[in-house]
């Protein structure tokens, strides 16, 4: 292998993951390219490697299933693989009310998007911090601020991840890695398709382009920037949740959430 920065990727196969491995990529970095779909994958890593003549590795991996973070990792250090930058990206909701949606399916949402991210970045972290250099770049979102009914899991899972990320920045001071939570507000991806299927959300914010909020993602990581709130808007949302009531915050969330008839 080469002496390329080497940048692992989760849920790469659409989306925000995959604009943020072409930003990498374009960086000339080599990439560890992680998602279900393998064909996709394959779809992407051609397209990388011909474009930026760049080395890539792809591991399809289910990252709700609890043996995915060890087996990736074991992988990749049986091929002697260093990870110099983790991008914990993987992560999905779902619309509806708590107790009319399917248990087992939320508890698969707290695996993706929290158990999965932090096993990932305590297997990952240590030796980043061997070699007093490298980052996390972990995908949170605007719900991250604020309570989510009609979304409650998803919500709250994005709160322990921006959480997370700020705190282990802190632990971190002076170590030489950095950690960033890039916090996308409604994006044009297929999130809102695995969401809520045909249903429409009463609420319709204007959507941000994928491109857009990955190169402001990577653009923050590589400045050590801690909180990424993409978009002008989103920020405003973020700034006004610290001012109303937080009973204003969950009845408005609650209103954004409701389903058309």
């Amino acid at each position: 292998m080469s002496s390329a920065e080497t940048v692992l990727v989760t849920g790469a196969s659409s989306g925000i993951g995959l604009e943020l491995a072409k930003c990498f990529a374009a960086d000339g970095s080599r990439l560890v390219l992680i998602a279900r779909n393998e064909t996709a994958l394959e779809q992407l890593s051609a397209e990388l490697r011909q474009k930026y003549k760049i080395e890539t590795i792809v591991l399809p991996s289910d990252l709700s299933l609890p043996e995915a973070p060890k087996q990736i990792f074991q992988k990749l250090a049986a091929q002697k693989v260093t990870v110099n930058v983790l991008v914990n990206n993987a992560g999905f909701g779902l619309h509806g009310e708590f107790l009319d949606l399917p248990l087992q399916r939320q508890l698969e949402i707290i695996k993706v998007n929290v158990t999965a991210l932090i096993e990932l970045t305590g297997l990952f972290l240590p030796a980043m911090i061997q070699r007093r250099g490298g980052g996390i770049l972990n995908v949170g979102s605007v719900a991250g601020f604020v309570p989510g009914p009609r979304m409650a899991i998803y919500y709250a899972s994005k709160a322990f991840v921006q959480s997370f990320s700020e705190a282990l920045s802190e632990e971190l001071d002076g170590t030489g890695v950095s950690v960033t939570s890039l916090c996308p507000g409604p994006t044009e991806s297929n999130f809102g398709a695995i969401a809520r299927g045909d249903k429409v959300r009463v609420g319709q914010a204007k959507k941000m382009p994928t491109d857009v909020v990955a190169r402001y993602g990577h653009f923050a990581f590589r400045h050590k920037k801690v909180v990424a709130v993409p978009g002008l808007q989103n920020r405003l949302l973020v700034f006004l949740t610290r001012l109303l009531p937080r009973s204003t915050v969950r009845k408005t969330v609650k209103s954004y959430n409701k389903i058309k008839d």
